[in-house]
């Protein structure tokens, strides 16, 4: 299993990269449009993230600059009928924090901006990542970069609100935001789940 590909970056096509390892391997990788733009002129060094696809007829090998990134193309073709190619036209349609906002609020309207996603498929993409994507956020991270969340007697919404904090903040927001969008919709749920939504969708429709 290829998990990372390191060398000079020799071109970068549309949909894919060749990287020069120094071991004098060409490799070819399958980008998405956010990869390739952020990716360094030739003749660069660079560092991508792999993902290997091994089917009957062929092996392929996928690149991503940022391991969240990776990540995220795992979690797309995980659902039922997406493929490897179609994941990547949704990672390349707009920047990974949308995409995490568009699938956990169920904004199918954005997920089928991305080609060859119809509304059908965008629905199903949010039913079925946005709670493993919720319950990532709960999982990966454990401060606040010194965000305090001010002392309340209710100790579970309290716990509640404070996951829902981290789970904000590993999502890319900064603590303001998160605090601002929680405060949004303060008293509307107790589990950090669903103060997650509200808040997400808070800032959607004010952002």
């Amino acid at each position: 299993m290829i998990a990372m590909v390191k060398g000079v970056l020799v071109e970068k096509s549309e949909g894919e990269a060749i990287v020069m390892t120094a071991a004098g391997l060409g490799m070819r990788l399958m980008c998405s449009m956010n990869t390739l733009s952020a990716l360094p002129q030739s003749g660069s060094d660079c560092t991508l993230y792999t993902h290997m696809n091994v089917r009957e007829d062929a092996m392929e090998l996928y690149g991503f600059l940022k391991r969240e990134e990776r990540d995220m193309f795992r979690r797309l073709i995980s659902v039922s009928g997406v493929g490897a190619k179609m994941a990547l036209a949704v990672l390349g349609s707009m920047p990974l924090s949308d995409l995490r906002l568009a699938l956990l609020t169920g904004d199918a309207a954005a997920l089928s901006r991305a080609p060859g996603i119809g509304k059908k498929t965008a629905q199903r993409l949010s039913l079925e990542l946005k709670d493993k994507l919720a319950q990532d956020a709960l999982e990966g991270t454990s401060e606040l970069d010194g965000f305090v969340l001010a002392p309340s007697a209710d100790a579970p919404a309290q716990d509640a609100v404070g996951e829902a904090m981290l789970a904000l903040k590993s999502l890319g927001y900064t603590p303001q935001e998160a605090a601002n969008a929680l405060k949004g919709v303060k008293g509307q749920a107790d589990s950090a789940d669903e103060l997650i939504r509200l808040a997400l969708r808070h800032m959607a429709q004010n952002g």
